[in-house]
Formats: C-alpha cells, structure tokens, sequence
C-alpha cells in the first residue's frame, strides 16, 4: 500500500500507525476523535486533548466518516499480517 491522501487533512500510509487514516503529521487517528465525539465529548474537549489539532481536522474526520458510506469505498489496510 502507497500513501494515500484522502483529503487536505487525512492521510492513510503504510509507514504510520500501519496505515490506518491520521491527521496529515500527526500519529493522531481518525478513529480517535470520531469515538470521542461518538461518546459525546465537545469540539472544545477534543482540541484541548489533542492541541496539534483545529476545527477543520474534526470536520474532515466527519466527512470521511460520512463518504464511507455515502460513496461506498474504504481505505483498506492491506499491509500483510505476520502470525506469530
């Protein structure tokens, strides 16, 4: 899997948090800040936890959530998984 760039915000490579969607320089994952506002944390809540953060990254985060179901397509990681 290639870097992938799913907005002016979210990136999903391969080389980081193995591969999962991020904020564009940040280790910080999307799936994180959709769970806390799932769990009702404010905008207010979520920038004073992760400050490297504005308003656009939480409304790109939205959007991404919204296009995947609204476009039906999924970053999928592929990275292959070693057993142990």
């Amino acid at each position: 899997m290639k870097k992938v760039v799913i907005n002016q915000y979210i990136v999903a490579d391969p080389r980081i948090c193995h591969g999962k969607p991020t904020f564009r320089g940040t280790r910080i994952m999307v799936w994180q800040i959709l769970e806390m506002l799932k769990a009702g944390a404010s905008t207010k809540d979520i920038l004073k936890e992760f400050p490297n953060l504005n308003q656009k990254y939480i409304k790109a985060a939205l959007e991404y959530a919204s296009s995947l179901t609204k476009e039906g397509y999924v970053i999928i990681n592929t990275t292959p998984q070693i057993s142990t």
